[in-house]
């Protein structure tokens, strides 16, 4: 593959994982807000056209580690940023990869902080239904030794050793 047709390849790669990126924001912001209340219909939606964005995003880095495989170079970072020295040698690309590695962050960190939403909720209805059902609540710790251990709490704390 000629250096030109690759970097011309890479571009539309960026710019398409830039696009998806910005989308799968713009669905975990409004994901969070989603989650802090009750219907599930939208949290099902949400959580769908997320699957879909990050299966794109999935394919789209399959692309380039076959891209960076095909001319020789490793399937990684490293490999990635060889392959753009070669075919970008004045580094016009590398304001896209930028962006893009800003977005994922961003990603991530809405990601973060929906998955304590719903761990924060999960909590909530287990607490609820132990109350409702009079069953105690069932907690996973770790015991003096590390191992995992299963608890019983019951809501009542009567001692501690």
């Amino acid at each position: 593959m000629d250096p030109l047709v690759c970097r011309e390849h890479l571009t539309e790669l960026f710019r398409e994982e830039s696009t998806l990126l910005a989308e799968l924001e713009q669905l975990l912001s409004r994901e969070a807000g989603i989650l802090e209340g009750s219907d599930i219909r939208e949290i099902e939606q949400t959580t769908r056209a997320r699957q879909e964005r990050m299966g794109a995003l999935a394919r789209l880095e399959e692309q380039r580690r076959s891209l960076c495989a095909m001319h020789g170079f490793a399937a990684d970072r490293a490999g990635l940023e060889a392959v753009m020295a070669w075919c970008d040698p004045s580094g016009m690309l590398t304001e896209s990869l930028r962006d893009c590695a800003i977005r994922a962050v961003r990603c991530r960190e809405l990601n973060d902080h929906n998955g304590v939403l719903v761990t924060a909720r999960l909590k909530r209805v287990e607490s609820l239904l132990g109350t409702l059902t009079g069953r105690p609540t069932r907690l996973d710790t770790y015991g003096p030794r590390g191992y995992g251990v299963a608890s019983i709490r019951s809501g009542r704390v009567l001692g501690a050793a």
